[in-house]
């Protein structure tokens, strides 16, 4: 039998519904043994349910039918579990198209979510082998393997053969089948840290006697901040620490274990997660440094560990972090270095370095903000940004995420989860290397091909509110946590001081908030006047949000102006910040007592040390409110055939399976099938030939030359128009020619004239690790120096293309700008968006470029274009099918 190999992304590490890992991958001859092993374990009621007879073993030819396979028409994958084989699914071609399916799972594995992602993976790979349909015959009885197959998504037709269900199904992703598919991927994801954030035990294994070490400090955190669970110490040559047994090994201890905190030498951590996997840890929280922040030697060990980590189910944070904190005072857990344990709060912060982790938290404590839950994930090599974004969208107790993040492993996954939580939460970020893309040394990513403006256009869309420094950070976060949102951009000024409300008002224009409404008491102002003055501008129906300033008098403490700022924020529906005594954060004399243990409750003012900060981070909120009201509730989807596209491209890449830039025959085909007509372009080396283009275009005719380093001059000296006859022609082919240069030199092409319109330029490009972007620019190079480019992450909605068109700060051209006409915005909406689907359908798309489309009052022309397609590792299937990003180490998120 002739075997194929199989793609590298088939194999890789999953999590289970209860938040533990396992890995998957094709099965191969090798696994004979671990076949029978396997076999051997299951039920015989979950043999007859597979194989419909009693079937007690395998026989050799069993064994090899079912190792065997060409990765083509036959395909199996197996999921594997401390090298174990804990279940099998399979499916075999029994007509072109269409194939048979089936799956066996361990009984004691069973109810984890396994064959919905064994039935997952098979799909993804059916549908990369040309697969069409799932077919799968099923015992009447066997309840649990009928409803997995309705639970997946698909449009399951079933009809009786022979006492026998038969299931059939389309494998198209349909939304329903992928919406099902990112739910599971959230419950497992959030169930994963839910352990972390509450466990019942946790073992500190490298626990010392000695001060001033780690592992004395993490034992005394936990101890001291009063952990409402057991704490166990491991010191292999220790009887006891901090007054407690210590134990030689985790497996020595006597009760159960949830998290294991590590802070052992680098090279021991290995052993650490063998004992940890036999004792049944869910999960290691690796304080250990020593790994790919050290370099090549490092960032191998640190492959190892998380490797061996997830072979045993088990998630890690770190390696070289700072740890886990959690307030509820029903765990009050602080596993980390930090001494200083924040005080209960709305925000939950995920931050990847360890160093800033204390100052961070130091900062929070100064603020009076306060934390639900706080993670410092060091190298980040396992458990991400991603997984603390699906566990904080259902956690009560977080109401704001705050994240500091020094590098994006898999950007795509992180838009999709972040455009979801942002509609029920705030984030509030901020991104280092922002223009170098540098990244730490521990952090082993691709770099991303997409310039940096994409990935702020990605933030954007998916209402993260990016900020530049943690100052901004907290400054807006403290916001978010006490205030309502503002419902507009009208703000009232209310103070003490004319000159702070004239830097207000200033600060206001400068970030697009309107001062409508300014109130200047008296230097002295009673609190009775103040608190007037405050419930007046709330109540003004013209003002969305007010603006305190209070600068007392000397030797007055102003309780009772604070009294009244307390008292008014809580009662309003509108917000209300301050720059309270030049104080930052949220005094003690602003909080409102919170019910739920917060040291600061709903209503609580915050205050800025300067009004400008005061306007800059309510303005973020605004934006952020805006954002909110304005979602669309779908991606807007246009009739398209995607599959003729999809010929274009397979036919392309079959004939060049390096890639290719597509003809003008191809690159024509491929744009209808979503809609764009790309005018008739004729390209010329002779005089006659241009002529004859001429003639067989109807004349009305430009002769253009097409060279790259002539496209777009500003003199437009390489085009000639309103060509009508041969004579014309004529005249203007010698004269282009003496111009320019030669036609096969310059590449002359003969183009029906197009109306007078402003140019713009629509591209898109599949990035490798970001996936797929769009970006829309009006043409011209003085505009292509200045940068004056929109960008979008695909999928849009229908706002995305509106605000692509608006963003650029060349768009009064398409307006009417000194007079002109006004072109026709909506045909260029369109194409943004047909170029969007285009690029969002076809991963195999490596660029598309609409170079030039001329937009006028009656429509847009697109006048050339360019494409090339190449062949892709990983068509992007995350969005099918859940995996943890590999291999272990490198693309991590």
């Amino acid at each position: 039998m002739t075997t194929t190999a199989f793609p590298a992304h088939w194999e890789s590490d999953v999590l289970l519904r209860d938040g533990r890992t396992a890995h998957i991958r094709p099965i191969g001859p090798d696994d004979a043994e671990l076949l029978v092993e396997f076999y051997g374990r299951v039920s015989d009621e979950s043999k007859y349910y597979r194989f419909f007879s009693p079937m007690p073993r395998l026989s050799d030819r069993d064994v090899a039918r079912f190792t065997q396979v060409d990765h083509v028409d036959r395909v199996a994958f197996v999921l594997t579990l401390q090298g174990r084989m804990i279940a099998v699914g399979r499916y075999d071609v029994v007509r072109p198209g269409e194939a048979e399916v089936a799956f066996l799972v361990e009984d004691q594995h069973q109810g984890r979510g396994i064959a919905q992602i064994l039935l997952e993976h098979l799909a993804q790979a059916g549908r990369e082998r040309g697969v069409d349909r799932f077919v799968a015959e099923v015992l009447p009885d066997n309840r649990r393997m009928i409803q997995i197959f309705r639970d997946a998504g698909y449009r399951v037709a079933s009809e009786y053969e022979e006492g026998v269900l038969v299931l059939e199904f389309s494998i198209t992703p349909t939304d329903t089948a992928i919406g099902i598919m990112q739910g599971r991927e959230h419950e497992a994801e959030a169930a994963s840290i839910h352990r972390f954030f509450n466990p019942r035990s946790v073992a500190v294994i490298g626990a010392s006697r000695r001060q001033d070490t780690i592992g004395q400090a993490l034992i005394r955190h936990l101890v001291t901040g009063d952990f409402t669970g057991r704490v166990y110490a491991v010191n292999p040559t220790a009887a006891a620490v901090s007054g407690m047994p210590a134990y030689k090994s985790v497996t020595e201890i006597p009760d159960d274990v949830d998290v294991a905190v590590v802070a052992v030498p680098a090279d021991a951590v290995q052993d650490v997660v063998l004992d940890c996997a036999a004792k049944g840890v869910h999960g290691l929280v690796v304080i250990s440094s020593g790994f790919a922040e050290t370099g090549e030697e490092g960032r191998r060990r640190q492959r190892r560990l998380v490797g061996l980590s997830r072979s045993y189910g088990l998630r890690l944070i770190g390696p070289n972090a700072l740890g886990i904190i959690n307030t509820d005072p029903n765990v009050s857990i602080n596993a980390s270095l930090a001494s200083l344990m924040p005080p209960r709060g709305r925000a939950g912060f995920f931050c990847q370095s360890g160093a800033l982790g204390s100052a961070i938290l130091e900062k929070v404590n100064n603020r009076g903000l306060g934390l639900s839950t706080f993670v410092s994930a060091g190298n980040r090599a396992d458990v991400s940004g991603n997984d603390l974004l699906q566990y904080w969208e259902e956690d009560d107790s977080t109401e704001v995420v705050m994240m500091y993040l020094e590098s994006i492993g898999n950007p795509r996954k992180f838009s999709r989860i972040a455009r979801r939580v942002s509609r029920r939460k705030p984030i509030v970020a901020v991104r280092s290397g922002r223009t170098t893309q540098g990244v730490p040394m521990g952090h082993a990513v691709r770099r991303i091909a997409a310039p940096p403006q994409a990935v702020d256009a990605m933030f954007r869309q998916a209402g993260v509110i990016q900020v530049d420094t943690l100052e901004d950070m907290f400054d807006v976060a403290q916001l978010l946590a006490h205030q309502p949102l503002p419902r507009g951009r009208r703000v009232a000024v209310v103070g003490n001081s004319d000159a702070l409300g004239l830097l207000a008002a200033d600060a206001a224009a400068a970030v697009g908030l309107v001062v409508n409404k300014s109130v200047a008491l008296d230097a002295e102002p009673s609190a009775e006047d103040f608190e007037d003055a405050l419930d007046a501008a709330i109540d003004d129906p013209e003002v969305d949000a007010v603006v305190a300033v209070y600068i007392p008098p000397l030797n007055v403490s102003g309780e009772d102006i604070a009294n009244v700022l307390a008292a008014v924020g809580e009662q309003s529906d509108k917000p209300l910040v301050s720059s309270f005594l030049g104080a930052e954060g949220v005094p003690e004399l602003l909080r409102v007592p919170d019910v739920a243990g917060s040291t600061a409750g709903r209503g609580s003012v915050p205050s800025y040390a300067a009004v400008e900060s005061a306007v800059r981070a309510l303005a973020r909120v605004v934006d952020y409110a805006a954002w909110l009201r304005a979602q669309d509730p779908d991606v807007e989807v246009a009739e398209v055939d995607s599959r003729a596209a999809q010929a274009v491209v397979t036919k392309a890449l079959r004939a060049h399976p390096d890639g290719v830039d597509l003809d003008n025959e191809q690159l024509t085909e491929l744009l209808a099938a979503y809609g764009i007509e790309l005018w008739p372009v004729v390209p010329v080396t002779t005089l006659r030939a241009a002529q004859a283009a001429g003639r067989a275009l109807g004349w009305q005719v430009v002769l253009k030359a097409t060279a790259g380093h002539l496209r777009e001059r500003p003199d437009m000296a390489h085009v000639r128009r309103n060509i009508e006859s041969a004579a014309a022609m004529r005249e203007a082919w010698n004269t282009l020619r003496a111009e320019i240069g030669a036609p096969e030199d310059v590449g002359f092409v003969v183009q029906k004239r197009a109306a007078p319109g402003v140019p713009v330029t629509i591209r898109s490009i599949e990035d490798p690790l970001f996936g797929p972007v769009v970006s829309f620019g009006i043409s011209g190079p003085v505009i292509e120096l200045v940068s004056d480019v929109a960008y979008r992450v695909p999928p849009l909605v229908g706002r995305d293309a509106a605000g692509m068109v608006r963003e650029v700060k060349s768009s009064p051209m398409l307006f009417g700008y000194r007079g002109a006409e006004v072109v026709d915005v909506g045909e260029v909406e369109r194409l943004i968006q047909r170029v969007a689907q285009l690029q969002n359908d076809l991963p195999q798309v490596s660029s598309l470029e609409l170079s030039l489309v001329l937009a006028h009052s009656e429509g847009a022309a697109v006048l050339s274009a360019a494409a090339r397609v190449e062949p892709v590792s990983d068509p992007r299937s995350d969005s099918f099918v859940r995996r943890l990003p590999g291999p272990p180490g490198d693309t991590l998120t």
